[in-house]
């Protein structure tokens, strides 16, 4: 939340000077969208975020274990992956699919993950969100914060199961860019991904044996996700991911009975119709500018569309670039900042990359998978830097 007001500030303080290039709009070739038997649907890209076909996507439904989505998201966020997660008497026996935890049993929180997202354990989700949140109620609050933070507007957490509860809901859009933010975390995208998980049993001579209740992942090649999910009043819902040729798209239907063929379907039609195109490439001098992109840029566009996309070179003005500069090591971010591209494509701004003077510093992409294993000097270093990047391009 705070980075989009952050980035609406520096929109109103940068000024446009130059068209980086101009391609005239095309028509974009007609395609035959998907047919599914589903009452709420919705297809994105998870690299950009782009929405790429939507049935009543907007819709507020019940979402019943889809709901695990958030909170295995929010639990990898928040928790500790090594910590050991205690089932308690109100997580003891809960109702609904189950790993069928005893009383007290101890159980680290990754593998609690694992029977969470392969075989929608409910009884994992209470004692996941009572560890990470200290209770339920607090687990909740956390999860509707982080809804809140990715922008869900449509999306409303009662529990961190998805039993059917009143004020419990979201909808397929919604869903689709959760899973999208999801999937750009490396532990989750691995659990999803797994089709079988063995998980040590305190209590017993053999261990937990975890089969993936996704069968998306037998059925479609590429597929490496995501959760199924089913109540008597949510009927079936799935959400599913598949990546191809660099790619990675995720579908979702809310009470579909047959999601598994629609689902199918659905990918197909994202791989073959938006395939993501390389816009940008990291350090790519800009045409007789001495200036290079802070950043690659990637997006899926459909047949007609590259025709249609603009890029607008907007730059700092003269003081903002001279207090970027000034004496300071050129160690500091904001150093040779001197504005960003917008890529544009009909007339909406669908991403922007920063732009640097040659041969100043440029602060490297996060290493997300080093701070997903707990190294995260990586990442704090490069938030750091670009909340001093951010500093200079709002101040006064």
């Amino acid at each position: 939340m705070w980075m989009r007001k952050l980035m609406k500030a520096i929109v109103g303080m940068l000024m446009p000077v130059v068209l980086f290039s101009t391609m005239g709009a095309s028509q974009v070739q007609a395609v035959t969208t998907p047919s599914t038997h589903a009452q709420s649907a919705a297809l994105i890209d998870v690299t950009s975020g782009r929405i790429l076909y939507s049935k009543d996507g907007d819709k507020e439904l019940r979402i019943a274990s889809l709901t695990k989505i958030m909170t295995a998201i929010v639990a990898i966020e928040a928790g500790k992956l090594d910590d050991k997660v205690k089932v308690s008497p109100s997580a003891f026996a809960k109702e609904g699919s189950s790993l069928y935890l005893k009383l007290g049993e101890q159980m680290t929180l990754e593998n609690m993950l694992y029977g969470l997202m392969l075989r929608s354990g409910n009884d994992a989700a209470s004692a996941i969100a009572e560890h990470v949140g200290g209770s339920e109620e607090g687990f909740v609050l956390l999860m509707n914060k982080k809804a809140e933070e990715i922008g869900l507007t449509r999306s409303h957490f009662m529990n961190p199961h998805g039993l059917d509860a009143e004020g419990h809901y979201s909808t397929a859009n919604d869903l689709a860019r959760l899973t999208a933010y999801a999937l750009h975390n490396p532990v989750f995208k691995r659990i999803v991904a797994t089709e079988n998980k063995s998980a040590p049993n305190p209590n017993e001579s053999w261990e937990y044996s975890w089969h993936n209740k996704n069968k998306m992942l037998r059925l479609y090649d590429g597929a490496d996700g995501v959760k199924t999910g089913y109540t008597k009043k949510a009927f079936r819902c799935l959400v599913s991911s598949a990546t191809r040729d660099g790619q990675q798209l995720a579908a979702v239907t809310l009470n579909d009975g047959d999601d598994w063929n629609d689902h199918a379907r659905m990918l197909d039609f994202g791989f073959e119709h938006f395939p993501l195109v390389e816009i940008a490439k990291h350090e790519q001098p800009l045409q007789n500018m001495e200036l290079v992109t802070g950043r690659g840029f990637k997006y899926p566009l459909a047949q007609g569309e590259q025709e249609a996309l603009t890029k607008k070179l907007v730059l700092l003005d003269e003081r903002s670039q001279a207090e970027a500069g000034g004496s300071e090591a050129t160690t500091n971010p904001s150093f040779g900042l001197a504005g960003r591209i917008d890529m544009q494509l009909h007339g909406e701004v669908v991403g922007s990359i920063p732009v640097y003077r040659k041969g100043s510093y440029i602060p490297p992409e996060p290493k997300v998978e080093e701070a997903a294993l707990g190294r995260v000097g990586a990442l704090t270093t490069w938030l750091s830097a670009w909340k001093v990047v951010l500093s200079r391009l709002l101040s006064p």
